[in-house]
C-alpha cells in the first residue's frame, strides 16, 4: 500500500470501531488520532488540524451533525467523511448538505473509505 502520511481524526463513540479504523488507516500510512465524542475532537482543534475526519453520526451527547454544524461556523478547511450504522435517505442529504464528501454505511468497506479519503486530500479534491 501506498504510504501517504495523512493525518486522520476518527470520531466514533464505539471503541470497536476506533480501534479497526485506526488500524486500517495507520497499516495504509496514516497518522490516526481517534476520539469517543464530538465535544473531545472539536476541542483538540486548538492544537491541531487534522487532513480529513471521519465521523460517526449517532453518537450521544453531541452528534455528528452537531459535529458538523459546529465545523461549519468555523470555516474548517478540512473534509468530513461520514459513517454511520443506522442509515436513512434523510440522514444522507443532511451530511451531505452540512458538508461532508462521503456517506458510508457501517460496517465500512475498508477500500471505500480509503477511497474517500484519498479523493478527498487529493489537491484536485481540496
Amino acid at each position: 500500500m501506498k504510504k501517504n502520511h495523512l493525518a486522520i481524526s476518527v470520531v466514533d463513540d464505539e471503541e470497536s470501531v476506533r480501534k479497526a479504523l485506526s488500524r486500517l488507516l495507520r497499516s495504509a500510512g496514516m497518522t490516526v488520532k481517534t476520539f469517543s465524542g464530538g465535544a473531545e475532537f472539536l476541542q483538540s482543534l486548538a492544537d491541531c488540524k487534522p487532513d480529513c475526519v471521519v465521523l460517526d453520526i449517532n453518537m450521544p451527547v453531541m452528534t455528528g451533525f452537531d459535529v458538523l454544524d459546529r465545523l461549519a461556523t468555523t470555516k474548517v478547511p478540512f473534509p468530513v467523511v461520514v459513517i454511520t450504522g443506522l442509515d436513512s435517505s434523510e440522514a444522507h442529504g443532511r451530511a451531505l448538505g452540512a458538508g461532508a464528501v462521503a456517506y458510508l454505511r457501517k460496517p465500512v468497506n475498508d477500500q471505500a473509505l480509503l477511497d474517500a479519503i484519498a479523493a478527498s486530500t487529493a489537491p484536485a479534491g481540496r
